[in-house]
Protein backbone atom coordinates (compact mmCIF):
# COMPACT_ATOMS: atom_id res chain seq x y z
CA UNK A 1 0.00 0.00 0.00
CA UNK A 2 2.54 2.27 1.03
CA UNK A 3 4.94 1.40 -2.18
CA UNK A 4 1.29 2.51 -4.28
CA UNK A 5 1.06 5.61 -2.66
CA UNK A 6 4.80 6.30 -3.47
CA UNK A 7 4.22 5.64 -6.83
CA UNK A 8 1.01 7.64 -7.09
CA UNK A 9 2.79 10.76 -5.34
CA UNK A 10 6.04 11.01 -7.86
CA UNK A 11 3.23 10.16 -11.01
CA UNK A 12 1.38 12.89 -9.83
CA UNK A 13 4.87 15.17 -9.24
CA UNK A 14 5.87 14.35 -12.78
CA UNK A 15 2.37 15.09 -13.97
CA UNK A 16 2.89 18.49 -12.41
CA UNK A 17 6.36 19.18 -13.57
CA UNK A 18 5.31 17.97 -17.24
CA UNK A 19 2.26 20.34 -17.00
CA UNK A 20 4.38 23.34 -16.42
CA UNK A 21 6.70 21.99 -18.73
CA UNK A 22 3.58 23.09 -21.21
CA UNK A 23 3.22 26.28 -19.23
CA UNK A 24 6.59 27.10 -19.86
CA UNK A 25 7.09 26.27 -23.38
CA UNK A 26 3.78 28.18 -24.16
CA UNK A 27 5.55 31.50 -22.84
CA UNK A 28 7.61 31.18 -26.16
CA UNK A 29 4.20 32.33 -27.83
CA UNK A 30 3.68 35.20 -25.07
CA UNK A 31 7.33 36.29 -26.62
CA UNK A 32 6.45 35.99 -30.28
CA UNK A 33 3.57 38.32 -29.98
CA UNK A 34 5.09 41.24 -27.47
CA UNK A 35 8.81 41.06 -29.54
CA UNK A 36 5.83 41.28 -33.25
CA UNK A 37 3.97 43.75 -31.52
CA UNK A 38 6.94 45.57 -30.80
CA UNK A 39 8.39 46.02 -33.70
CA UNK A 40 7.34 48.04 -37.01
CA UNK A 41 5.61 45.39 -39.69
CA UNK A 42 8.27 45.20 -41.87
CA UNK A 43 10.09 43.78 -39.48
CA UNK A 44 7.36 41.37 -37.90
CA UNK A 45 8.09 37.89 -39.90
CA UNK A 46 11.78 38.42 -39.24
CA UNK A 47 11.36 38.31 -35.29
CA UNK A 48 9.28 35.73 -35.61
CA UNK A 49 11.28 33.57 -37.61
CA UNK A 50 14.02 34.31 -34.59
CA UNK A 51 11.65 33.26 -31.77
CA UNK A 52 10.99 29.73 -32.92
CA UNK A 53 14.03 29.35 -34.69
CA UNK A 54 16.21 29.97 -31.23
CA UNK A 55 13.67 27.68 -29.26
CA UNK A 56 14.75 25.16 -31.72
CA UNK A 57 17.96 25.62 -31.62
CA UNK A 58 17.97 25.48 -27.77
CA UNK A 59 16.00 22.30 -27.14
CA UNK A 60 18.32 20.44 -29.39
CA UNK A 61 21.61 22.18 -28.46
CA UNK A 62 21.17 21.34 -24.86
CA UNK A 63 19.86 17.92 -25.62
CA UNK A 64 23.05 17.11 -27.25
CA UNK A 65 25.43 18.94 -24.66
CA UNK A 66 24.00 21.28 -22.55
CA UNK A 67 22.23 19.26 -20.28
CA UNK A 68 25.17 17.05 -19.65
CA UNK A 69 26.91 20.38 -18.78
CA UNK A 70 24.66 21.23 -16.75
CA UNK A 71 23.96 18.15 -14.36
CA UNK A 72 26.93 16.54 -14.25
CA UNK A 73 28.14 13.96 -11.71
CA UNK A 74 29.35 15.27 -8.88
CA UNK A 75 33.71 15.67 -9.72
CA UNK A 76 33.19 15.10 -13.20
CA UNK A 77 32.52 17.97 -16.43
CA UNK A 78 30.72 16.37 -18.08
CA UNK A 79 27.90 13.90 -17.47
CA UNK A 80 28.54 11.26 -20.58
CA UNK A 81 24.98 9.35 -19.84
CA UNK A 82 23.26 12.70 -20.36
CA UNK A 83 24.67 13.34 -24.27
CA UNK A 84 21.87 13.19 -25.96
CA UNK A 85 20.39 11.46 -23.16
CA UNK A 86 21.93 8.07 -24.34
CA UNK A 87 22.39 6.56 -21.05
CA UNK A 88 18.99 7.72 -19.90
CA UNK A 89 15.84 5.38 -19.39
CA UNK A 90 13.72 7.01 -16.52
CA UNK A 91 10.50 9.00 -16.84
CA UNK A 92 11.17 11.48 -14.06
CA UNK A 93 14.51 12.51 -16.04
CA UNK A 94 12.94 12.96 -18.84
CA UNK A 95 10.30 15.43 -17.89
CA UNK A 96 12.99 17.00 -15.67
CA UNK A 97 14.62 17.46 -19.00
CA UNK A 98 12.18 18.81 -20.81
CA UNK A 99 11.47 21.12 -18.00
CA UNK A 100 14.92 22.27 -17.97
CA UNK A 101 14.82 22.63 -21.73
CA UNK A 102 12.33 25.05 -21.99
CA UNK A 103 13.79 26.58 -19.22
CA UNK A 104 16.79 27.27 -21.49
CA UNK A 105 14.87 28.31 -24.62
CA UNK A 106 13.41 31.05 -22.41
CA UNK A 107 16.87 32.22 -21.41
CA UNK A 108 17.72 32.53 -25.23
CA UNK A 109 14.82 33.94 -26.90
CA UNK A 110 14.97 36.52 -24.28
CA UNK A 111 17.83 38.15 -26.74
CA UNK A 112 15.53 38.31 -30.00
CA UNK A 113 13.75 41.18 -29.13
CA UNK A 114 16.38 43.33 -27.93
CA UNK A 115 18.72 43.47 -31.16
CA UNK A 116 15.74 43.36 -33.26
CA UNK A 117 15.02 44.98 -37.12
CA UNK A 118 19.00 45.37 -37.03
CA UNK A 119 20.29 41.52 -36.48
CA UNK A 120 21.29 39.15 -39.48
CA UNK A 121 19.51 36.24 -38.81
CA UNK A 122 22.61 33.52 -39.16
CA UNK A 123 24.17 36.36 -36.42
CA UNK A 124 21.53 35.49 -34.36
CA UNK A 125 21.63 32.20 -34.58
CA UNK A 126 24.96 31.43 -33.73
CA UNK A 127 24.75 33.91 -30.63
CA UNK A 128 21.38 31.45 -29.58
CA UNK A 129 24.22 28.54 -29.58
CA UNK A 130 26.77 29.93 -28.04
CA UNK A 131 24.02 31.03 -24.79
CA UNK A 132 22.18 27.70 -24.93
CA UNK A 133 25.92 25.33 -25.03
CA UNK A 134 27.62 27.08 -22.57
CA UNK A 135 26.88 30.33 -20.91
CA UNK A 136 22.95 29.13 -19.54
CA UNK A 137 24.30 25.51 -18.79
CA UNK A 138 27.60 26.73 -17.16
CA UNK A 139 25.96 29.01 -14.77
CA UNK A 140 23.31 27.15 -14.43
CA UNK A 141 25.40 24.29 -12.74
CA UNK A 142 27.02 26.27 -10.67
CA UNK A 143 23.64 27.26 -9.41
CA UNK A 144 21.10 23.78 -9.98
CA UNK A 145 23.68 21.20 -10.21
CA UNK A 146 22.41 18.07 -7.98
CA UNK A 147 18.15 19.20 -8.42
CA UNK A 148 18.13 15.78 -10.07
CA UNK A 149 19.33 14.08 -6.83
CA UNK A 150 17.91 16.60 -4.80
CA UNK A 151 20.93 18.01 -3.53
CA UNK A 152 23.22 20.94 -3.63
CA UNK A 153 26.35 20.04 -5.98
CA UNK A 154 26.59 23.49 -7.80
CA UNK A 155 29.99 25.70 -6.59
CA UNK A 156 26.88 28.47 -5.49
CA UNK A 157 24.19 26.50 -3.99
CA UNK A 158 26.92 24.86 -1.94
CA UNK A 159 27.37 28.14 -0.43
CA UNK A 160 24.20 28.78 0.04
CA UNK A 161 23.07 30.93 -2.97
CA UNK A 162 19.38 30.53 -3.72
CA UNK A 163 17.78 31.32 -6.93
CA UNK A 164 14.10 28.99 -6.53
CA UNK A 165 12.79 29.77 -10.19
CA UNK A 166 15.50 31.88 -12.13
CA UNK A 167 15.50 35.12 -11.38
CA UNK A 168 19.75 34.82 -12.50
CA UNK A 169 20.03 32.25 -14.06
CA UNK A 170 17.30 32.41 -16.68
CA UNK A 171 16.31 36.45 -16.90
CA UNK A 172 19.51 37.55 -15.90
CA UNK A 173 21.40 35.38 -18.09
CA UNK A 174 19.01 36.46 -21.05
CA UNK A 175 19.24 40.11 -20.03
CA UNK A 176 22.95 40.59 -20.11
CA UNK A 177 23.75 38.63 -23.10
CA UNK A 178 21.23 40.86 -25.09
CA UNK A 179 23.00 43.85 -23.15
CA UNK A 180 26.18 42.54 -24.81
CA UNK A 181 24.95 41.91 -28.13
CA UNK A 182 22.77 45.69 -28.31
CA UNK A 183 26.30 46.92 -27.76
CA UNK A 184 28.50 45.13 -30.57
CA UNK A 185 25.03 45.96 -33.11
CA UNK A 186 24.56 49.08 -32.27
CA UNK A 187 21.11 50.98 -32.18
CA UNK A 188 18.96 51.05 -34.88
CA UNK A 189 19.53 53.92 -38.00
CA UNK A 190 17.02 57.08 -36.19
CA UNK A 191 16.88 55.60 -33.43
CA UNK A 192 18.35 58.59 -31.53
CA UNK A 193 18.61 61.11 -34.15
CA UNK A 194 17.18 64.31 -32.95
CA UNK A 195 13.95 66.07 -34.60
CA UNK A 196 12.64 62.38 -36.06
CA UNK A 197 9.46 60.89 -34.49
CA UNK A 198 9.91 58.02 -31.89
CA UNK A 199 10.00 54.71 -33.61
CA UNK A 200 7.23 52.51 -32.30
CA UNK A 201 5.60 49.09 -32.90
CA UNK A 202 3.16 48.27 -35.23
CA UNK A 203 0.99 46.49 -32.56
CA UNK A 204 0.63 47.49 -28.89
CA UNK A 205 -2.39 45.11 -28.79
CA UNK A 206 -0.98 42.18 -30.51
CA UNK A 207 2.13 43.44 -27.48
CA UNK A 208 -0.36 43.50 -24.53
CA UNK A 209 -1.33 39.67 -25.50
CA UNK A 210 1.84 38.88 -25.58
CA UNK A 211 2.47 39.90 -21.84
CA UNK A 212 -0.77 38.53 -20.58
CA UNK A 213 0.41 35.09 -22.15
CA UNK A 214 3.67 35.38 -20.44
CA UNK A 215 2.07 35.85 -17.08
CA UNK A 216 -0.27 32.69 -17.86
CA UNK A 217 3.00 30.73 -18.53
CA UNK A 218 4.86 32.07 -15.28
CA UNK A 219 2.60 29.91 -13.34
CA UNK A 220 4.46 26.78 -14.89
CA UNK A 221 7.67 28.61 -14.61
CA UNK A 222 7.73 29.50 -11.08
CA UNK A 223 5.30 27.05 -9.94
CA UNK A 224 6.72 23.83 -11.67
CA UNK A 225 9.93 24.54 -10.28
CA UNK A 226 8.85 22.75 -7.01
CA UNK A 227 9.45 19.62 -9.34
CA UNK A 228 6.53 18.49 -7.47
CA UNK A 229 2.90 19.01 -6.77
CA UNK A 230 3.02 19.88 -2.43
CA UNK A 231 1.17 22.96 -0.24
CA UNK A 232 3.88 25.30 -0.98
CA UNK A 233 2.63 25.82 -4.95
CA UNK A 234 -0.51 27.81 -4.15
CA UNK A 235 1.23 29.99 -2.09
CA UNK A 236 3.90 30.70 -5.09
CA UNK A 237 1.25 31.22 -7.38
CA UNK A 238 -0.34 34.25 -5.53
CA UNK A 239 2.91 35.40 -4.83
CA UNK A 240 3.95 35.33 -8.26
CA UNK A 241 0.71 37.54 -9.56
CA UNK A 242 1.09 39.75 -6.84
CA UNK A 243 4.20 41.00 -7.65
CA UNK A 244 3.16 40.88 -11.48
CA UNK A 245 0.02 43.03 -10.37
CA UNK A 246 1.91 45.52 -8.12
CA UNK A 247 5.18 45.83 -10.81
CA UNK A 248 2.61 46.87 -13.43
CA UNK A 249 0.45 49.32 -11.52
CA UNK A 250 3.97 50.94 -10.48
CA UNK A 251 5.24 51.56 -13.69
CA UNK A 252 1.26 52.57 -14.69
CA UNK A 253 1.18 55.43 -11.55
CA UNK A 254 5.32 56.31 -12.38
CA UNK A 255 4.72 56.73 -16.07
CA UNK A 256 1.13 59.03 -15.62
CA UNK A 257 3.35 60.83 -13.08
CA UNK A 258 6.09 61.65 -15.32
CA UNK A 259 4.67 61.48 -19.18
CA UNK A 260 1.39 63.33 -18.09
CA UNK A 261 0.06 59.59 -19.24
CA UNK A 262 0.14 56.24 -19.24
CA UNK A 263 2.71 54.76 -21.33
CA UNK A 264 1.51 51.06 -22.42
CA UNK A 265 4.74 49.49 -22.87
CA UNK A 266 5.87 50.77 -19.71
CA UNK A 267 2.62 49.43 -17.94
CA UNK A 268 3.40 45.65 -20.10
CA UNK A 269 7.19 45.87 -19.06
CA UNK A 270 5.86 46.75 -15.71
CA UNK A 271 3.97 43.30 -15.02
CA UNK A 272 7.12 41.57 -16.54
CA UNK A 273 9.55 42.97 -14.14
CA UNK A 274 7.02 42.23 -11.14
CA UNK A 275 7.11 38.18 -12.62
CA UNK A 276 11.27 38.73 -12.51
CA UNK A 277 11.77 39.69 -9.33
CA UNK A 278 9.72 37.67 -7.80
CA UNK A 279 11.17 34.77 -9.58
CA UNK A 280 13.77 34.12 -7.32
CA UNK A 281 12.12 34.53 -3.96
CA UNK A 282 8.42 33.23 -4.81
CA UNK A 283 8.54 30.36 -2.52
CA UNK A 284 10.20 32.19 0.51
CA UNK A 285 8.07 35.40 0.30
CA UNK A 286 5.56 36.67 2.33
CA UNK A 287 2.78 37.89 0.14
CA UNK A 288 3.13 41.51 1.41
CA UNK A 289 6.81 41.72 0.98
CA UNK A 290 5.80 40.22 -2.91
CA UNK A 291 3.74 43.22 -3.31
CA UNK A 292 6.76 45.39 -2.06
CA UNK A 293 9.08 43.25 -4.59
CA UNK A 294 7.11 44.35 -7.54
CA UNK A 295 6.71 48.23 -7.13
CA UNK A 296 10.38 48.10 -6.34
CA UNK A 297 11.11 45.94 -9.82
CA UNK A 298 8.47 48.03 -11.65
CA UNK A 299 10.52 51.50 -10.63
CA UNK A 300 14.10 50.06 -11.15
CA UNK A 301 12.59 48.97 -14.83
CA UNK A 302 11.66 52.51 -15.29
CA UNK A 303 15.24 53.69 -13.88
CA UNK A 304 17.25 51.54 -15.59
CA UNK A 305 14.91 52.10 -18.99
CA UNK A 306 15.91 55.99 -18.62
CA UNK A 307 19.28 55.20 -18.26
CA UNK A 308 19.46 52.94 -21.41
CA UNK A 309 17.90 55.91 -23.32
CA UNK A 310 20.58 58.43 -22.33
CA UNK A 311 23.29 56.02 -22.89
CA UNK A 312 21.85 55.46 -26.33
CA UNK A 313 21.32 51.81 -25.95
CA UNK A 314 19.02 50.52 -27.87
CA UNK A 315 16.91 47.75 -26.25
CA UNK A 316 13.42 47.76 -28.51
CA UNK A 317 11.53 45.72 -26.17
CA UNK A 318 13.21 46.68 -22.46
CA UNK A 319 14.96 43.14 -22.23
CA UNK A 320 17.74 44.46 -20.48
CA UNK A 321 16.03 46.67 -17.59
CA UNK A 322 12.60 43.59 -17.17
CA UNK A 323 15.22 40.60 -17.45
CA UNK A 324 18.83 41.95 -16.71
CA UNK A 325 18.07 44.76 -13.83
CA UNK A 326 15.31 43.18 -12.54
CA UNK A 327 16.75 39.85 -12.55
CA UNK A 328 19.37 41.53 -10.29
CA UNK A 329 16.98 43.17 -7.90
CA UNK A 330 14.96 39.53 -8.12
CA UNK A 331 18.46 37.74 -6.64
CA UNK A 332 18.89 40.10 -4.24
CA UNK A 333 15.53 40.20 -2.63
CA UNK A 334 15.92 36.99 -1.47
CA UNK A 335 18.29 38.34 1.10
CA UNK A 336 15.66 41.18 2.11
CA UNK A 337 12.59 39.28 2.19
CA UNK A 338 13.68 35.21 1.92
CA UNK A 339 12.13 33.42 5.02
CA UNK A 340 15.11 31.82 6.56
CA UNK A 341 13.48 28.87 7.54
CA UNK A 342 12.20 28.36 3.93
CA UNK A 343 15.56 29.32 2.01
CA UNK A 344 17.30 26.79 5.01
CA UNK A 345 20.64 28.00 4.01
CA UNK A 346 22.39 28.56 7.74
CA UNK A 347 23.27 32.07 6.51
CA UNK A 348 22.50 35.46 8.14
CA UNK A 349 21.63 38.48 6.46
CA UNK A 350 24.89 39.66 5.79
CA UNK A 351 26.40 36.28 4.34
CA UNK A 352 23.12 35.85 2.68
CA UNK A 353 23.54 39.61 0.68
CA UNK A 354 27.02 38.72 0.35
CA UNK A 355 27.09 35.04 -1.72
CA UNK A 356 23.78 36.69 -3.70
CA UNK A 357 25.88 39.24 -4.71
CA UNK A 358 28.60 37.05 -5.62
CA UNK A 359 26.17 34.92 -8.04
CA UNK A 360 24.71 38.04 -9.44
CA UNK A 361 28.14 39.09 -10.21
CA UNK A 362 29.72 35.73 -11.56
CA UNK A 363 26.16 35.77 -13.57
CA UNK A 364 27.13 39.42 -14.88
CA UNK A 365 30.56 38.43 -15.98
CA UNK A 366 29.73 35.22 -17.74
CA UNK A 367 27.18 36.10 -19.87
CA UNK A 368 27.77 39.86 -20.58
CA UNK A 369 31.51 39.37 -20.88
CA UNK A 370 31.78 35.99 -22.24
CA UNK A 371 28.77 36.96 -24.66
CA UNK A 372 30.59 40.18 -25.62
CA UNK A 373 34.03 38.83 -26.29
CA UNK A 374 32.05 35.70 -28.67
CA UNK A 375 30.45 38.66 -30.46
CA UNK A 376 33.60 40.52 -30.96
CA UNK A 377 34.72 37.21 -32.37
CA UNK A 378 32.05 36.01 -34.22
CA UNK A 379 31.53 39.82 -35.81
CA UNK A 380 34.76 39.51 -37.83
CA UNK A 381 33.87 36.41 -39.65
CA UNK A 382 29.98 36.71 -39.79
CA UNK A 383 28.57 40.25 -39.61
CA UNK A 384 25.98 40.17 -36.78
CA UNK A 385 24.30 43.59 -38.17
CA UNK A 386 22.15 43.93 -41.84
CA UNK A 387 23.28 46.27 -44.31
CA UNK A 388 21.71 49.88 -44.33
CA UNK A 389 19.83 49.36 -47.35
CA UNK A 390 18.45 45.83 -45.74
CA UNK A 391 17.51 47.60 -42.47
CA UNK A 392 15.68 50.50 -44.48
CA UNK A 393 13.64 47.96 -46.50
CA UNK A 394 13.38 46.17 -43.51
CA UNK A 395 13.97 42.41 -42.85
CA UNK A 396 10.97 40.28 -43.62
CA UNK A 397 11.98 40.66 -47.63
CA UNK A 398 15.66 40.84 -47.15
CA UNK A 399 16.09 38.33 -44.71
CA UNK A 400 13.65 35.75 -45.74
CA UNK A 401 11.89 37.23 -49.04
CA UNK A 402 8.46 37.01 -46.98
CA UNK A 403 6.44 40.08 -47.61
CA UNK A 404 2.89 41.39 -45.77
CA UNK A 405 0.13 43.42 -46.66
CA UNK A 406 1.05 46.53 -46.43
CA UNK A 407 4.28 46.08 -47.98
CA UNK A 408 2.79 44.64 -50.88
CA UNK A 409 0.30 47.82 -51.19
CA UNK A 410 3.68 50.02 -50.94
CA UNK A 411 5.44 47.84 -53.34
CA UNK A 412 2.97 48.42 -55.83
CA UNK A 413 2.38 52.11 -55.39
CA UNK A 414 6.42 52.59 -56.02
CA UNK A 415 6.21 50.37 -59.19
CA UNK A 416 3.37 52.50 -60.07
CA UNK A 417 5.41 56.20 -59.06
CA UNK A 418 8.35 54.77 -61.41
CA UNK A 419 6.73 53.83 -64.62
CA UNK A 420 3.65 56.50 -64.25
CA UNK A 421 1.43 53.90 -64.98
CA UNK A 422 -1.58 54.91 -62.60
CA UNK A 423 -4.33 52.78 -64.97
CA UNK A 424 -3.82 49.71 -62.67
CA UNK A 425 -5.85 49.86 -59.84
CA UNK A 426 -4.08 48.02 -56.51
CA UNK A 427 -5.83 44.83 -54.90
CA UNK A 428 -7.88 45.31 -52.27
CA UNK A 429 -7.67 42.88 -48.75
CA UNK A 430 -10.72 42.27 -47.82
CA UNK A 431 -11.95 42.74 -43.67
CA UNK A 432 -8.65 44.15 -43.09
CA UNK A 433 -7.03 47.51 -42.61
CA UNK A 434 -4.94 47.25 -45.27
CA UNK A 435 -7.81 46.22 -47.28
CA UNK A 436 -9.44 49.96 -46.28
CA UNK A 437 -6.06 52.06 -47.47
CA UNK A 438 -5.94 50.33 -50.74
CA UNK A 439 -9.76 50.97 -51.37
CA UNK A 440 -9.17 54.42 -50.93
CA UNK A 441 -5.77 54.97 -53.23
CA UNK A 442 -8.26 53.05 -55.61
CA UNK A 443 -10.25 55.99 -55.42
CA UNK A 444 -7.41 58.46 -55.34
CA UNK A 445 -6.44 56.56 -58.37
CA UNK A 446 -9.52 56.80 -60.05
CA UNK A 447 -9.98 60.39 -59.60
CA UNK A 448 -6.61 61.03 -61.05
CA UNK A 449 -7.03 59.10 -64.34
CA UNK A 450 -9.87 61.14 -64.73
CA UNK A 451 -8.05 64.18 -63.87
CA UNK A 452 -5.46 62.80 -66.87
CA UNK A 453 -7.80 62.10 -69.26
CA UNK A 454 -9.75 65.66 -69.00
CA UNK A 455 -5.69 66.84 -69.30
CA UNK A 456 -5.16 64.39 -72.29
CA UNK A 457 -8.43 65.66 -73.85
CA UNK A 458 -7.58 69.23 -73.20
CA UNK A 459 -4.44 68.83 -74.88
CA UNK A 460 -5.20 66.71 -78.10
CA UNK A 461 -7.30 70.33 -79.11
CA UNK A 462 -4.55 72.31 -78.04
CA UNK A 463 -2.44 69.66 -80.30
CA UNK A 464 -5.05 70.01 -83.01
CA UNK A 465 -5.29 74.09 -82.74
CA UNK A 466 -1.70 74.35 -82.80
CA UNK A 467 -1.33 72.23 -85.96
CA UNK A 468 -4.16 74.42 -87.64
CA UNK A 469 -2.22 77.50 -86.90
CA UNK A 470 1.22 76.08 -87.76
CA UNK A 471 -0.31 74.55 -91.66
CA UNK A 472 -2.00 78.51 -91.94
CA UNK A 473 1.80 80.17 -91.24
CA UNK A 474 3.76 77.50 -93.61
CA UNK A 475 1.06 77.85 -96.22
CA UNK A 476 1.04 81.88 -95.79
CA UNK A 477 4.88 81.98 -95.78
CA UNK A 478 4.77 79.89 -99.07
CA UNK A 479 2.43 82.93 -101.03
CA UNK A 480 4.40 85.41 -99.53
CA UNK A 481 8.03 84.45 -100.15
CA UNK A 482 6.70 83.51 -103.89
CA UNK A 483 5.20 87.17 -104.56
CA UNK A 484 8.22 89.49 -103.33
CA UNK A 485 11.69 89.89 -104.03
CA UNK A 486 15.16 88.40 -102.90
CA UNK A 487 16.78 89.85 -100.29
CA UNK A 488 20.21 90.61 -102.38
CA UNK A 489 18.22 92.91 -104.84
CA UNK A 490 16.91 95.45 -101.63
CA UNK A 491 21.39 94.75 -101.12
CA UNK A 492 22.47 96.06 -104.23
CA UNK A 493 20.37 99.08 -104.74
CA UNK A 494 20.35 100.32 -101.28
CA UNK A 495 23.70 98.81 -99.52
CA UNK A 496 24.61 102.54 -98.67
CA UNK A 497 21.37 103.13 -97.09
CA UNK A 498 19.98 100.49 -94.99
CA UNK A 499 20.24 96.75 -94.00
CA UNK A 500 17.23 94.89 -94.58
CA UNK A 501 17.09 91.97 -91.54
CA UNK A 502 14.66 89.17 -91.99
CA UNK A 503 11.68 88.92 -89.70
CA UNK A 504 10.98 87.48 -86.49
CA UNK A 505 8.02 85.15 -87.71
CA UNK A 506 8.14 83.50 -90.68
CA UNK A 507 5.23 85.63 -91.92
CA UNK A 508 4.07 88.96 -90.39
CA UNK A 509 2.20 91.92 -91.32
CA UNK A 510 5.23 94.19 -92.65
CA UNK A 511 4.54 93.53 -96.36
CA UNK A 512 8.20 95.19 -98.31
CA UNK A 513 7.73 95.69 -102.78
CA UNK A 514 10.62 96.52 -104.81
CA UNK A 515 10.43 97.21 -108.27
CA UNK A 516 13.83 97.82 -110.94
CA UNK A 517 13.27 99.99 -113.79
CA UNK A 518 16.37 99.36 -115.84
CA UNK A 519 16.17 101.38 -119.11
CA UNK A 520 15.37 104.06 -116.56
CA UNK A 521 17.73 103.67 -114.29
CA UNK A 522 15.43 104.13 -111.44
CA UNK A 523 13.12 101.92 -108.76
CA UNK A 524 9.87 101.77 -106.67
CA UNK A 525 10.11 100.52 -103.35
CA UNK A 526 6.32 100.07 -101.29
CA UNK A 527 6.23 99.26 -97.35
CA UNK A 528 3.45 98.34 -95.89
CA UNK A 529 2.17 97.58 -92.43
CA UNK A 530 -0.35 94.86 -92.86
CA UNK A 531 -2.72 93.92 -89.67
CA UNK A 532 -3.32 90.29 -89.50
CA UNK A 533 -1.19 87.25 -90.03
CA UNK A 534 -1.29 83.93 -91.58
CA UNK A 535 -2.79 83.11 -94.64
CA UNK A 536 -5.32 86.26 -94.65
CA UNK A 537 -2.30 88.23 -94.26
CA UNK A 538 -0.65 87.03 -97.22
CA UNK A 539 -3.79 87.67 -99.33
CA UNK A 540 -3.35 91.05 -98.53
CA UNK A 541 0.36 90.78 -99.17
CA UNK A 542 -1.01 89.39 -103.09
CA UNK A 543 -3.54 92.56 -102.60
CA UNK A 544 -0.78 94.82 -102.49
CA UNK A 545 1.52 93.42 -105.20
CA UNK A 546 -1.50 94.10 -107.86
CA UNK A 547 -1.64 97.79 -106.72
CA UNK A 548 2.11 97.82 -107.05
CA UNK A 549 1.32 96.42 -110.61
CA UNK A 550 -1.01 99.28 -111.30
CA UNK A 551 1.54 101.99 -110.09
CA UNK A 552 4.19 100.52 -112.24
CA UNK A 553 2.41 99.99 -115.19
CA UNK A 554 1.50 104.23 -114.95
CA UNK A 555 4.89 104.77 -114.46
CA UNK A 556 6.04 103.27 -117.04
CA UNK A 557 3.06 104.63 -119.62
CA UNK A 558 3.91 108.31 -118.72
CA UNK A 559 7.10 109.63 -120.20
Amino acid sequence: MNEMTATLAANQDMLWVLVATALVLFMQAGFCFLEVGSVRSKNSINVAVKNISDFCVANVVFLIFGFALMFSNSGSFINNDYLFLMGVDSPQLFSFFVFQAVFCGTATTILSGSIAERASFLGYLLTAVFVSCLVYPIFGRMVWNGAIEGEAAGWLNQRGFVDFAGSSVVHSVGGWVALAAIIVVGPRIGRFRKGLPPIQGHSIPMATIGTIILWFGWIGFNAGSTLAMNESVPKILLNTNTSASFGGLTTLVLSWIIMKKPNVPHILNGVLAGLVSITANCHAAEIHQAAIIGIIGGSLYLVAANLLEKLKIDDVVGAVPVHGVCGLWGTLAVAFFGNVETLATGLSFGQQLFIQLVGAGICFILAFGGTYIFLLIVNKFVSLRVSKEHEVEGLNVTEHDASTEVLDLLYTMEKQKELGDFSQRVYVEPHTEVGQIASEYNRVLDKVNAEMEVSAAAKRVIEAAHKKMTDSINYASLIQYSIIPEEKSFQNNFSDYFTLWKPRDDIGGDVYLFTEFRDRDECLLMVIDCTGHGVPGAFVTMLVKAIERQVVGKINQDP
